[in-house]
């Protein structure tokens, strides 16, 4: 709505002091034309903007001027009272803070208004937690958040997945939450990669000051470097049948596989589904594990896979009921008792 944009130029304007129109079109997804007619519409209102020309321009609002509270639409108070999930707070030791700023937030409301966002605290709760997350420890959490706060490079002794330590002296530009599990986005030799936090084992600061790109934005780069490594991953598709029944099962528990499509049961309760795992072997582990509820249709090499391993499964329980007789006659004395 026209209103809500009105108010957001007010408050970029208010927090940036000076904007572009370019800058404002980009920020409110607009044309700098919309922008243009926005201005004119808020000047005639009476709000106190004014344009800069020349190179360094751009619209500015009144020294001293500042908006309230009061023109915040529902959706954007139900936004700002969702806070970020605890624990992802206390990481970064702003639980208090936040608690304390949603105080002042809906005092700063109208009563109607603050009345709903206290009802919707009651009503839904975000755990950011999946039901088998796992607490990292982090040792150096602290000192790179505080490199990333000051803007200063760091010291830090990191350990790959394979296992090597390295050194590395970085220029530490962000912090990304995956979940429950932290990243550190640095720069390296002018390159920007990503540490999983709780490998860096030890760190300092070095009070060599960093200079941020000036065209890097955190959001945009985590979401590149998401689909970069989503696409890197191995990928093993399989079509298979399963029981209709267990199809819940299959999906909470196969934990990195991917539904890509799933048929309408038949008759017998059964669906076609086609998945992609990462490898053979994890396709084979998943699929087996469902024992005669699922049958791998395709590749041919897998069902060939999943053949061998039944059959020798079968064969090591048959051997082992062969045995069992002998071995219970002798747990009950009635052969060789003393």
């Amino acid at each position: 709505m026209r209103a809500d944009r009105l108010l957001a130029i007010l408050l970029l304007l208010q927090s940036h002091r000076r904007l572009t129109a370019g800058e404002l079109a980009t920020r409110l997804g607009v044309s700098p034309r919309t922008v243009q007619r926005d201005m004119l519409a808020l000047s005639v209102a009476g709000a106190p903007v004014y344009a800069l020309r020349g190179s360094s321009g751009g619209w500015s609002l009144i020294e001293g001027y500042h908006t309230d509270l009061s023109g915040l639409s529902q959706p954007e108070i139900h936004s700002l009272t969702l806070l970020t999930p605890a624990k992802l707070l206390d990481d970064l030791g702003l639980r208090q803070a936040s608690a304390t700023g949603l105080v002042k937030l809906l005092a700063g409301l109208p009563d109607a208004q603050r009345r709903t966002a206290e009802e919707l605290r009651q009503r839904v709760y975000v755990d950011a937690a999946g039901w088998r997350a796992t607490e990292e420890v982090a040792p150096a959490f602290s000192v790179m958040q505080e490199a990333v706060w000051r803007d200063l490079h760091a010291q830090m002794s990191y350990q790959r997945s394979d296992g090597t330590a390295v050194e590395r002296v970085v220029e530490p530009l962000g912090l990304v939450a995956k979940g429950r599990v932290w990243y550190v986005v640095a720069r390296v030799e002018g390159e920007l990669r990503t540490y999983r936090a709780s490998r860096i084992r030890a760190a300092r600061l070095l009070y060599a000051p960093v200079t941020r790109p000036p065209d890097f934005d955190l959001a945009a780069y985590w979401e590149a470097a998401q689909a970069e490594f989503t696409a890197s991953l191995p990928r093993y598709p399989v079509v298979a049948r399963l029981n209709v029944e267990r199809l819940p099962f299959a999906r909470a528990m196969w934990r990195y596989a991917q539904f890509d499509a799933i048929s309408d049961p038949n008759d017998a309760g059964w669906v076609t589904a086609e998945v992609t795992f990462e490898n053979r072997a994890e396709a084979c582990f998943c699929l087996l594990g469902l024992g005669g509820e699922a049958e791998a249709l395709e590749p041919a090499e897998l069902r060939e896979l999943l053949r061998q391993r039944a059959e020798q499964a079968r064969e090591r329980y048959a051997r082992a009921a062969q045995l069992a007789p002998a071995s219970a006659i002798g747990q009950t004395g009635e052969r060789g008792a003393p």
